[in-house]
C-alpha cells in the first residue's frame, strides 16, 4: 500500500532539487557567461526621440552560444541576435569549453533525473531496500563534482580565438581581458553550491519521513501523513 508522506524537510528538499536542476539548465543554455567589451559607438547609436547617444552595446558569449547586435542597412533600428555559434560539438570554440559542456551536461542530466524522482518520494521512500533520499543525495553529490570540474575548466578556455575576439588581446587562460563575467556563470556557481546543500539535506528528508511519529501514523492505518 502506498503511504503519502509529506514533511517540511522532505518538501523543502524536493523543491530545492527542482530549483537547482532548472537553474543549472538555464545557465548552461544561456549565452551570458562572458560580457564582451563594448562595441565602438557610431552615428547610428543615437536615440531618435531625444537625440542623445545610446549606451554602447556589450555582446555576450556562452559556452556554445552568443548574443550580438546587428544593424539594418536601410533602417535605423538595431536587433539583438542570439543563437548558437557552433553548429556541432566540434565547433565549440575551445577544447576546454568542450570538456566543460560535457561535465556540465552530465551533471545537469543527473540533477534533472533526481528532480524528477524527488516528486515521487511522497509515495515511494525506498527502492531495492535502499532509502531513495540517500540514493538521490549520493547522485546529487556526484552531479556536484561534475559541475565543479566543468566550472574549473571553463576559464582555461578564455584564451581561445573566439574569446579573444570578444575580450581583446589581453584575454588568456584564467584572464578575462576586457570582458566581465555574466549572470549565467554566477548562476552555475550558485547552483553548484546548492547542489551540495541538497545532497546533505537529503539525509534530513530521510530522517523526517522515517521518524517514529510517521511510523505510528502508518500503524494507525493512515494513508496520508502530513507532519511539520
Amino acid at each position: 500500500m502506498c503511504h503519502v508522506i509529506v514533511t517540511c524537510r522532505s518538501m523543502l528538499w524536493t523543491l530545492l532539487s527542482i530549483v537547482v536542476a532548472f537553474a543549472e539548465l538555464i545557465a548552461f543554455m544561456s549565452a551570458d557567461w562572458l560580457i564582451g567589451k563594448p562595441k565602438p559607438s557610431s552615428s547610428e547609436d543615437v536615440d531618435n526621440r531625444t537625440g542623445a547617444s545610446q549606451e554602447p552595446y556589450h555582446p555576450t558569449l556562452g559556452i556554445y552560444g552568443r548574443c550580438t547586435r546587428i544593424s539594418h542597412m536601410q533602417l535605423s533600428r538595431r536587433d539583438t541576435l542570439c543563437g548558437p555559434y557552433a553548429e556541432n560539438f566540434n565547433e565549440i570554440a575551445s577544447g576546454f569549453w568542450q570538456a566543460t559542456a560535457i561535465f556540465l551536461a552530465v551533471g545537469i542530466l543527473i540533477l534533472c533525473a533526481v528532480a524528477f524522482v524527488s516528486v515521487f518520494t511522497m509515495c515511494v521512500q525506498s527502492i531495492m531496500k535502499k532509502s531513495i533520499f540517500n540514493v538521490c543525495g549520493l547522485l546529487q553529490g556526484i552531479a556536484g563534482l561534475f559541475l565543479i570540474l566543468g566550472l574549473i575548466l571553463y576559464p582555461a578556455g578564455w584564451g581561445c580565438q573566439k574569446a579573444i575576439s570578444y575580450c581583446g588581446h589581453y584575454a588568456s587562460a584564467y584572464k578575462l581581458g576586457d570582458c566581465s563575467l555574466g549572470w549565467a556563470f554566477y548562476t552555475a556557481i550558485g547552483g553548484t553550491i546548492l547542489t551540495f546543500i541538497c545532497a546533505v539535506f537529503s539525509a534530513q528528508a530521510e530522517i523526517a519521513t522515517s521518524s517514529d511519529k510517521v511510523q505510528e501514523e502508518i500503524e494507525e492505518g493512515k494513508n496520508l501523513i502530513c507532519l511539520l
